[in-house]
């Protein structure tokens, strides 16, 4: 299904899409609430995914204590800076599609929820923080994913009209955010399986990174 229009800007979500973090996110939960004496259902973990760890800190506290969900976020925050220290593994796909758009000199930028010291170091360890000029974390606006506010940001610090970008994400409250920023999204599913009321919003969703690129082919660079 080829893309109706040629954007001017490529903008990316980081976990989940460029990075293999979410599993090891869930991993680490799994882990500190064991070590606790608790258990995540695996229906909790997955709504977590995508989500602002804001988000993801009401969600727990619907289920226990704030007092534990703290001491929980503490431990899963120590188990995954370890992770993040021994490297996290690219998605497929990432560094090619990078580098072609390098070459066609399409402007690119990350905007993640993720805050912004640990976005940026993420990037820096894995190598790609030199193909995005601008890099919007969570830490630079009121509301988060799905919320339209860090896209929107994103254009406007790429001085692109929204309505112009291209927008790569994993998750469906990014995909939200994408849409609601009147932005045109490709879904590249992670760990969680878009459900039909996500299917029903009518964007594109590709099995790859490699797919995407595939699919950006004839409206970027139709001789290549």
């Amino acid at each position: 299904m080829q893309l109706d229009f040629t954007p001017a800007a490529v903008l990316f979500d980081m976990d989940g899409l460029m990075l293999d973090s979410e599993s090891a996110v869930m991993q680490c939960w799994i882990e500190a609430a064991a070590a606790h004496g608790k258990t995540l259902d695996e229906e909790l973990l997955h709504a977590m995914v995508g989500l602002h760890e804001k988000l993801c800190f009401a969600l727990l506290c619907q289920r226990m204590p704030e007092e534990e969900v703290w001491t929980l976020a503490r431990a899963t925050d120590a188990l995954y800076h370890e992770r993040v220290e021994a490297g996290l593994p690219l998605k497929p796909g990432i560094r090619s599609l990078l580098e072609w758009l390098d070459e066609l000199g399409i402007p690119k930028a990350v905007a993640t929820s993720t805050r912004r010291d640990r976005a940026e170091h993420k990037l820096t360890q894995s190598g790609l923080i030199k193909h995005f000029p601008v890099v919007i974390t969570g830490s630079d606006i009121e509301h988060p994913k799905p919320a339209p506010d860090i896209y929107l940001l994103a254009a406007k610090t790429l001085q692109v009209d929204p309505q112009h970008c291209l927008v790569l994400e994993d998750s469906e409250p990014g995909v939200r955010a994408a849409l609601a920023a009147g932005m045109t999204p490709i879904q590249v599913p992670d760990m969680k399986a878009p459900s039909a009321e996500v299917r029903a919003l009518g964007h594109r969703i590709v099995g790859s990174l490699s797919e995407a690129q595939q699919l950006l082919r004839p409206i970027l660079a139709p001789w290549s």
